[in-house]
């Protein structure tokens, strides 16, 4: 690993709670692993050999139903922290939705490490409550939400996370940016379909609301009737 303090997502990881004397040791545990996007690092049911921060990039968690359809239950974003510390199998299957860069550890080193660190497990803990808080939020979003504030919702949300570190201030949102996934996985991750999803980005286009270039790429055209769509306080 190279020099964890010039890492571009220190400040907002799992192991900013460190001091530099442990941010180093940990580092000499871990290495760098680029994956492609469709890459899966970690499959549904099997053991979980590894975890890891997410340096840059975007990732899926997804479980398969039983009739062989997959349901995307998160996504995570640069500076979140993935697998499952202190178990033996992964719960869901762990899958890049565009190219990343991910900084990796194995489970047991890990696991050895955050036991001898009671800050780094303070704050798994914390960011296991997040995900807790971020999980009951997304079940209020698909079941009492329209087609239409579930897409402003995720819209609002990807501008916020699709921020990257050192190229801009820690709270600048964008207002413009590359969707990092397809319309289909839109409707997976928002209890939708396909139909819907393209009607609805065509409904707040037509509002003047976003702008769509092209299918990647979305322009926040009027953010405060985006929030508004979305119910953002």
């Amino acid at each position: 690993m190279s020099d964890c303090s010039t890492c571009i997502v220190r400040n907002r990881a799992i192991c900013a709670s460190l001091e530099t004397v442990e941010l180093q040791a940990l580092g000499n545990l871990g290495r760098k692993l680029k994956i492609k996007r469709g890459e899966t690092l970690l499959w549904e049911g099997d053991p979980a050999p590894v975890v890891a921060n997410i340096i840059d990039g975007v990732l899926k968690l997804s479980v398969n139903l039983q009739d062989g359809r997959e349901q995307i239950v998160s996504v995570m974003y640069a500076s979140d922290f993935i697998g499952r510390p202190f178990g033996k199998e992964s719960p869901y299957s762990v899958t890049a939705m565009t190219d990343a860069e991910l900084c990796v550890f194995t489970r047991s080193a890990f696991d050895n490490f955050a036991r001898e660190h009671p800050d780094l497990q303070n704050k798994l803990l914390q960011r296991t409550l997040d995900e807790l808080d971020r999980a009951r939020e997304w079940m209020t979003l698909l079941g009492k939400k329209s087609a239409t504030e579930r897409i402003a919702t995720l819209l609002i949300e990807l501008s916020e996370r699709l921020v990257v570190e050192g190229c801009s201030p820690i709270n600048t949102r964008l207002d413009r940016f590359e969707l990092p996934m397809d319309r289909q996985q839109i409707a997976d991750i928002l209890g939708l379909t396909i139909e819907t999803v393209s009607r609805q980005f065509t409904r707040i286009k037509k509002d003047g609301i976003i702008d769509l270039p092209d299918r990647r790429t979305v322009v926040i055209s009027d953010r405060a009737r985006l929030e508004l769509l979305a119910e953002v306080a």
